[in-house]
């Protein structure tokens, strides 16, 4: 792949123009920051103009694409950019053409998920979460120009996100139980790879695999331009991380496999998630549960705190299980909402066939509308919370707990 400076090596400067005020016209790159002394500090991005270095992307390069209820068709991946701004949703199917014929009959899923019951094991795990960890990791992954899957900082910010996990595990696994667990990278042809950290189970007769992800890339509506990218993703990434802390730092052995996924390219159609659901499928995986956790930071002015728990094109059996696991265990409610059509890394797994399910930060009418621009930042407003993100890093411990097992 070529690497472009500039999108104006693709097309005529009348062109960008256009492309430019349409889309991200009516969008500040950076706003003042609201400045609170209880806020954790973002730290300073260094703004840029469209001739920013280290973004490879061809503008006109044919990408197959699947909208809802439509056949897949080519766009370019400008158009991709435009479909994105006008708020339509898509996977991005070009790598992943098969996994439609990969996709595992539902009537062969053997798994039920009855009421939580190990709440003996789970809450004092819950105990121990914290939002220090959240606060310096997120500033941190914030700190990068964009995560955008396609740039240098978006790899750098992978290859950090690798580090840290790393070192979490190095310091609160046990040596027995550092034995048990594996972290990797899922190498994708962009360059930021997706990131699996797995708690192998205990059982020599029980294959399945549970699943916990977030996805680790942020972008602006024009790709160009800065994505600090604080709630899309970044909350749900040290959300899922805060939770894998606490449940090694408790020794957690799992009877079942539990594995925690930071997908890349999400932004870009869902293909960081699509590759991995792929590679899974074909390998026959014996996945039983995954939940994606996407945006867990916002509480808009005026409205109650809750848990968003999205209803379509989800499992849902998984989906009641989980909205028990918010009224056993969490200090807020739960209010259904939709996000629509492949609106996040779920969707990749339902296409496969596992059951899927995702909650998010509120309804969907009243999260984070600073998202894909240069404000979906820390410290824009106090109705960016990390004692609400606490509220969903109980809900996955738990979440990996009763349904991963605990050989205690």
């Amino acid at each position: 792949m070529r690497r472009f400076c500039s999108a104006r090596a693709l097309l005529p400067l009348a062109v960008m123009k256009c492309c430019f005020a349409l889309i991200v016209g009516a969008y500040a790159v950076l706003a003042t920051p609201f400045s609170r002394s209880e806020t954790a500090v973002q730290l300073p991005l260094v703004e840029g103009d469209l001739n920013y270095p280290g973004i490879e992307l061809d503008l006109n390069e044919r990408r197959l694409v699947q909208l809802h209820g439509q056949d897949p068709r080519w766009m370019t991946e400008l158009e991709k950019i435009e479909a994105k701004a006008q708020g339509l949703r898509f996977f991005d199917i070009t790598e992943t053409q098969d996994l439609d014929s990969l996709a595992r009959p539902k009537e062969l899923r053997k798994s039920s998920f009855p009421s939580p019951n190990s709440t003996e094991q789970v809450k004092p795990v819950l105990k121990t979460l914290s939002t220090a960890g959240p606060k310096e990791n997120l500033a941190k992954f914030t700190s990068f120009r964009t995560r955008y899957y396609r740039s240098d900082t978006g790899r750098q910010s992978q290859q950090w996100l690798l580090s840290t996990i790393s070192e979490i595990t190095a310091k609160y696994a046990s040596e027995s139980l550092q034995e048990r667990i594996s972290i990797s990278e899922f190498s994708h042809s962009w360059g930021q790879n997706s990131i699996i950290a797995s708690i192998n189970g205990s059982s020599t007769e029980d294959d399945s695999v549970i699943i916990i992800s977030a996805h680790q890339d942020s972008t602006n509506l024009w790709p160009f331009l800065p994505a600090p990218g604080a709630d899309d993703d970044g909350s749900g990434s040290v959300t899922i991380l805060e939770s894998y802390r606490a449940l090694i730092a408790a020794d957690f052995t799992p009877v079942r496999t539990v594995e925690f996924h930071w997908y890349s390219a999400e932004e870009g159609g869902l293909l960081g998630s699509q590759a991995v659901a792929k590679f899974y499928a074909a390998q026959s995986r014996n996945v039983i549960a995954t939940t994606q956790l996407d945006m867990t930071a916002w509480v808009k002015r005026g409205t109650r705190e809750e848990v968003g728990i999205i209803t379509d094109f989800v499992d849902p059996e998984l989906t009641d299980f989980n909205k028990k696991l918010v009224d056993t265990y969490l200090d807020i409610p739960y209010v259904e909402t939709e996000c629509g059509y492949a609106c996040s890394d779920h969707a990749s797994w339902a296409k496969a066939g596992y059951a899927s399910s995702y909650s998010q930060e509120s309804a969907f009418e009243n999260s984070n509308k600073n998202i894909h621009t240069g404000n979906d930042r820390i410290d824009i407003s106090p109705e960016f919370s990390f004692d609400h993100m606490l509220q969903f890093s109980k809900f996955v411990v738990a979440f990996a707990i009763e349904l991963g097992g605990w050989n205690a």
